[in-house]
């Protein structure tokens, strides 16, 4: 009985707002795929930004991130200034990209003239995409200051949201064979790592801090106000909420003090959203928007998978209260997503065309590009 007190944690502001906020990222991710997937339709020069996965490469993603995993195990403080300085130009890029289309229909709906100025690696730069991009740049220069857990937050959700419109799902046999593997994957590193490495790898990696390269400069070339430059930074490699979040954790507190969720944990159930919620575009050919949502023929699927999603996750974080310990997320968020979706398509005969997927049109790249 005392156990099922605990649970009453769940209620608290910082595990409800880290709930609330991984299902909106995770529906967010997969509606900006189906935005992005319609953008490479209209313009085929976008196509080549994007992948779509094939068996291969499916199976090659667990075994680089244990790869990924052992090399920060390891190597971590040899690499955390390097990976800090790669993290901070993915995450312009991700923001710049997350951001553009709002900037864009604010432009429109201003009928604001914005002639292209300027030309930087082969893409053209309007005045307005200039200072967004400005804005983007000085948004990480702040987090690479501050280390501010919001900020953080704020750049993995737009790198979550970058690489799930990005890396694209061709069908479910594809989406079905990469989440089993992850799902062993994460079962694996967080449950029996410690008995091979001497320690939980998955934890020991997602607690690390990594070394401000920005503190290293000012350091070495003595500049002022380097007190005000915090000298380790978390990545924003997941999402973290202080557990006293009404109480206002400082930046700067312990990994103990927050609550965490790897972007991992919502980018790979977001490419399930994504495929899903494409295969209903293509089937009902509705225009889709923020409005229309409720009233649409299509996103049938999603609203099964996207509260499986959030069940998964409240059952995750439920665990990991019962039994004291870190729970490997996956664990429970594949099955409450993945078997949704399965077991609906099968009642409706369906399960066969998402299977295998549409057959694109070989006459027109951009339609190879299936989500």
């Amino acid at each position: 009985m005392e156990s099922l007190w605990k649970l009453l944690f769940l209620l608290e502001p910082a595990p409800v707002t880290l709930v609330v906020t991984a299902v909106a990222v995770t529906f967010g991710s997969a509606f900006r795929a189906l935005n992005y997937g319609k953008e490479m339709e209209r313009n085929h020069d976008l196509s080549g930004a994007s992948i779509t996965l094939d068996r291969s490469q499916a199976l090659m993603i667990p075994i680089m991130s244990s790869c990924s995993l052992l090399l920060m195990f390891y190597l971590f403080s040899s690499v955390s200034q390097l990976l800090t300085a790669f993290t901070a130009i993915a995450s312009v890029s991700s923001l710049f990209f997350c951001l553009s289309p709002h900037v864009a229909h604010l432009k429109s709906q201003f009928g604001l003239a914005d002639p292209f100025v300027s030309r930087c690696c082969s893409k053209s730069f309007t005045r307005i995409q200039g200072l967004l991009l400005l804005a983007c740049i000085l948004t990480v220069a702040a987090w690479l200051v501050s280390g501010h857990w919001i900020l953080n937050n704020l750049l993995g959700i737009s790198i979550c949201i970058a690489f799930v419109s990005h890396v694209r799902l061709p069908n479910i046999k594809i989406c079905a064979m990469l989440l089993v593997c992850l799902f062993v994957y994460d079962i694996f590193w967080v449950f029996f790592s410690e008995r091979f490495f001497g320690a939980n790898v998955m934890v020991s990696v997602a607690t690390q801090q990594a070394s401000n390269p920005v503190h290293t400069v000012a350091n070495s070339l003595s500049l002022p106000g380097l007190q005000l430059i915090t000298k380790k930074i978390e990545l924003p490699v997941k999402i973290v909420f202080p557990r006293n979040l009404l109480g206002g954790a400082s930046p700067g507190g312990s990994t103990a003090d927050f609550m965490m969720l790897g972007l991992g944990d919502m980018a790979i159930p977001a490419m399930l959203l994504a495929l899903v919620l494409c295969f209903d575009h293509r089937k009902s050919r509705e225009t889709v928007n923020l409005l229309d949502l409720h009233s649409s023929k299509g996103h049938k699927y999603i609203w099964y998978a996207l509260p499986g999603y959030a069940i998964g996750l409240v059952t995750a974080l439920a665990a990991g209260i019962l039994t004291h310990s870190p729970q490997p997320a996956l664990l429970y968020l594949v099955p409450s997503t993945l078997g949704p979706v399965i077991f609906i398509s099968w009642l409706r005969k369906e399960l066969a065309e998402l299977w295998e997927g549409s057959t694109p049109n070989l006459n027109d790249k951009a339609r190879q590009i299936e989500v």
